[in-house]
């Protein structure tokens, strides 16, 4: 069955705009800018015939896809879909040493080093684990030709990695914004891209 899949990063939140590593394990809302984020691509989008919404058990994607919500959309929170857990570094204040961790485990990733945990949360191969239950769980469902998923940056960046069949040491080739958008098509056996991290619904917001 061919399905149409809109695939979306949460608004901005205060840690995204200080530059705080935020995870699985940090909950936070959107501020104000990822609220007007939320209602420009609502603005844009509202018109699709979506059948389904699925999101992350994060509250930052549940506000992001709030006004669809209010609609009456069908959704579903799927925590396969949350942000790569960073164990003990969520969270932490922007200090010279974290910025260092952060680059060095990115940088060991993209050399093909995935299996490489961050310290008290995942590697890249534990993520892709739990990505590819959520995404074979969302395929499955015969009756959702058009579906929107809102989820988080590293997991998005590393689940359209798995749909593309690239390396997962190549995920940072597909960038992405807040509420920037992606367009699939699933034909049933391959991924199609008909749009790449899509932001003029957002030109209008400074």
């Amino acid at each position: 069955m061919i399905k149409k899949i809109y695939l979306t990063r949460h608004g901005q939140t205060d840690f995204n705009k200080q530059g705080i590593v935020q995870g699985r394990g940090v909950d936070s809302d959107l501020n104000e800018m990822g609220r007007a984020q939320a209602q420009a691509f609502y603005d844009v989008y509202r018109n699709v015939p979506f059948d389904k919404l699925y999101i992350s058990s994060l509250k930052r994607t549940a506000q992001s896809m709030q006004n669809f919500v209010q609609d009456g959309l069908p959704f579903e929170a799927l925590p396969e879909l949350d942000e790569i857990s960073w164990g003990v570094h969520e969270g932490a204040a922007i200090n010279q040493e974290q910025h260092a961790y952060y680059f060095d485990m990115i940088e060991s990733w993209q050399k093909g080093e995935t299996h490489r945990a961050i310290e008290g949360g995942e590697s890249p191969v534990n993520l892709a684990e739990r990505l590819r239950a959520g995404l074979s769980y969302i395929l499955a469902k015969e009756n959702e030709p058009n579906i929107l998923i809102c989820m988080h940056g590293r997991a998005m960046r590393l689940m359209l990695a798995l749909m593309f069949n690239y390396p997962l040491s190549g995920m940072d080739y597909f960038l992405h914004n807040n509420l920037g958008l992606y367009e699939i098509t699933f034909t049933g056996n391959i991924f199609v891209l008909d749009s790449y991290n899509d932001t003029n619904h957002l030109k209008h917001i400074a």
